[in-house]
């Protein structure tokens, strides 16, 4: 499946324009149903789709087991579809807040009927270093390479407690870069061995949720976190650091 597309257009400098062509990041959707009920439309870059579902669906408290879990997927000019057959017994509440409407790229809360009701801390107790991590961010950047080729995708990776980048995906929508490598991480039966998420470009609420639920302890971004991003991360038991960028790195949880 395609991720990237060649596209025309004009650059100018001070004393020229010129043609050049480009290769440009896709945004396509992908509507995702569970046993034939529409669950959410999503906007994302084509590829490691199944990973993408999975993550998505266990990060939102949807499907937890995925052993008995059947997709189905369909394919036309206009959509990309997939119907996801699973047993009712083993939806969770999370089933009950189903978004309904457009979920854009950029925002991984849009469409929600209301906000998660999160409890609890992480159980792991872990640490890390600003070389572990530059160590890491320095081997997922060889490894993004739609971003490599366009400039404009977004990548998060996870790292074990043997400091290896055990994944890698990347997407348009930072949201959705994270929900594939959890899921990623689902579908190899690794998530348990799991230690420190790596993003690429900042941390929102969104993101510190889907990585509490992922019972990841340590987050790390290249960009800023936002407030709520923090309190978040400090009540759920995260380890926060930012700017992660120049032998340099803020904690904020």
């Amino acid at each position: 499946m395609k991720e990237t597309a060649k596209y025309q257009g004009t650059k100018t400098t001070f004393s020229e324009t010129i043609n050049v062509e480009d290769v440009i990041s896709i945004e396509a959707p992908l509507r995702i149903s569970i046993n034939g009920d529409p669950f959410t439309v999503t906007m994302r870059t084509p590829g490691k789709d199944e990973d993408l579902a999975t993550g998505l669906l266990y990060s939102e408290d949807i499907i937890k087991k995925f052993s008995q879990v059947q997709f189905n997927w369909r394919n036309s000019s206009s959509m990309d579809e997939v119907n996801v057959v699973i047993d009712k017994q083993e939806l969770r509440e999370g089933f009950m807040n189903a978004r309904n409407f457009l979920s854009v790229s950029s925002c991984g809360v849009c469409g929600k009927t209301e906000l998660p009701a999160i409890s609890g801390t992480i159980k792991k107790h872990s640490t890390t270093t600003l070389a572990e991590i530059e160590e890491g961010y320095a081997v997922m950047k060889k490894l993004q390479y739609n971003f490599n080729e366009t400039g404009g995708c977004h990548a998060a990776g996870i790292l074990n407690a043997q400091n290896e980048l055990i994944t890698v995906r990347e997407d348009i929508g930072r949201h959705n870069a994270v929900d594939k490598a959890i899921g990623n991480l689902i579908r190899t039966d690794q998530l348990k061995d799991a230690k420190v998420l790596l993003v690429s470009g900042r941390i929102s609420y969104e993101i510190i949720i889907k990585t509490f639920r992922a019972k990841i302890p340590i987050i790390a971004a290249v960009s800023s976190p936002s407030s709520l991003a923090i309190d978040y991360a400090k009540e759920l038991g995260i380890t926060l650091y930012a700017f992660c960028r120049k032998g340099k790195i803020t904690q904020y949880a």
